[in-house]
């Protein structure tokens, strides 16, 4: 495939990092089995369209200004609705991105899409049950057979750290940009999620919506050479207009949508759990595995440890998946791009007509605070003891037997609901889901 040159000033950064990625990977655990992340076969929706497309099933058509932009999100179910932009260098293609030239990004529940004006790769990251976050590029530039790369080397340098969790997975940031797309990292960079305070959030993006009074970062360039004290954003809130801050018609909408950005910001985080919590369980029962071997032990012998990492991991996940330590909302968030729209719009509803897909964003993102991802692939092929043991810590959360402080912010309203939604939109429950009376759980959580 015939790519375009990348400009030369890119090129040392990404030979060091390379170089650099190629040293780490020999110590990431993911990289040995059980996972063998690199040279694992992903099944994910870009293989799968892949497949499709090399056997002529479909075909990705080409425009002359966004190149394969539009045909891949069609052929992937990605709204234009969720268009996002972000003006910080802090991506593959950073040469092209200023606050003038903001990268676009999109997404579903499984996939995102990366877009640079005049770029020349469209960047995605895919949500794959066994791996966790693959990585790909499309060329754009117009072949007769287009061609997903996969990515196994560059992008884990940032997607596979401390801030994803020690696996392959999404990383969403706030920090000062100067004029020229420049991180000022010396004043402090911030992983964002559903966690952190509005005030902190959307450094380096632009943010299109309604927030009332309530302060963020987004908007924001710092054309000083360092970040003034105290941080004065008042011309960054509530725009609904990014006209006068660089040419809108070279994206597909004109937003950069609040609750895109929001809701973002808690799916990257729970995707990133889901694959720790599968690396973890798969990781253990093959260290168990290993060690009964060496050991003369039956296979069948458990091991404490195993019991351990499989319960921290669980633990991990079903308090993002119960959205404990959610930041608060002050005041009503609404966006303008039709995105809010779509996302309700694909919820599963039960025969009261609710869904947890259902937004609040008034003092909360969700109305009911258990996260859509629990209908996810990703979700559904959590290894089996993985998945046993978070439905029953779910369960014993939302009935009241576990009174954890990391869940008071659920209320027995607010536990009921979510009960009566899975059960009537969830398959596969286990059975005591299904069949306990609500009656008879004794929910007496407190606000």
């Amino acid at each position: 495939m015939t790519m375009k040159p990348l400009r030369s000033i890119w090129l040392l950064p990404v030979i060091a990092v390379v170089l650099q990625s190629a040293s780490a990977r020999a110590d990431d655990e993911f990289e040995n089995e059980p996972i063998s992340y690199s040279d694992s076969t992903p099944d994910n929706c870009i293989s799968r369209l892949q497949d499709d497309l090399d056997s002529g099933i479909r075909s990705l058509e080409f425009d002359s200004k966004q190149g394969y932009l539009a045909t891949v999100l069609n052929a992937l179910d990605v709204p234009t609705e969720s268009q996002m932009l972000v003006f910080s260098k802090t991506s593959l293609q950073q040469q092209r991105i200023t606050p003038r030239t903001p990268r676009a990004l999109y997404f579903n529940d499984d996939v995102y899409i990366g877009y640079c004006h005049n770029g020349d790769v469209l960047e995605i990251s895919a949500v794959d049950s066994q791996l966790g976050t693959v990585f790909y590029t499309l060329s754009q530039e117009e072949v007769e057979k287009p061609r997903f790369d996969r990515h196994v080397d560059n992008c884990l340098v940032c997607h596979s750290s401390s801030r994803t969790r020690g696996v392959p997975g999404h990383l969403v940031r706030s920090l000062f940009v100067n004029a020229g797309g420049q991180p000022m990292f010396s004043a402090g960079s911030r992983t964002v999620t559903h966690k952190t305070p509005i005030e902190d959030r959307w450094g380096g993006w632009y943010v299109t919506g309604q927030h009332g009074e309530q302060s963020h970062l987004g908007n924001l360039v710092i054309r000083t050479r360092r970040v003034p004290e105290p941080v004065d954003n008042s011309q960054g809130l509530n725009v609904v207009d990014l006209t006068e801050r660089f040419d809108v018609s070279n994206y597909l909408t004109s937003h950069s949508d609040v609750v895109a950005l929001m809701v973002l910001e808690h799916q990257t985080l729970v995707h990133n759990y889901l694959t720790k919590a599968s690396f973890a369980t798969r990781q253990a029962l093959h260290h168990q595995v290993t060690m009964n071997k060496a050991l003369g032990y039956s296979e069948s012998n458990h091991l404490d440890s195993t019991t351990r990492r499989i319960q921290s991991a669980g633990d991990d996940l079903v308090e993002v998946l119960l959205l404990s330590g959610e930041a608060p909302i002050t005041e009503p968030i609404k966006g303008r791009s039709g995105y809010t729209e779509w996302f309700t719009a694909e919820g599963e509803r039960d025969s009261k007509g609710r869904s947890l897909r259902d937004l609040d964003m008034t003092r909360r993102m969700f109305k009911y605070p258990c996260s859509y991802l629990i209908y996810s692939e990703a979700f559904d092929h959590l290894p089996p003891r993985m998945s046993k043991y978070v439905w029953q810590r779910m369960w014993d959360v939302l009935t009241g037997k576990d009174e954890s402080s990391d869940f008071d912010h659920l209320s027995p309203e607010d536990c009921i609901a979510i009960i009566e939604i899975i059960r009537d939109t969830k398959p596969g429950l286990p059975k005591y889901w299904k069949n306990t009376p609500i009656a008879q759980t004794g929910v007496s959580r407190q606000r």
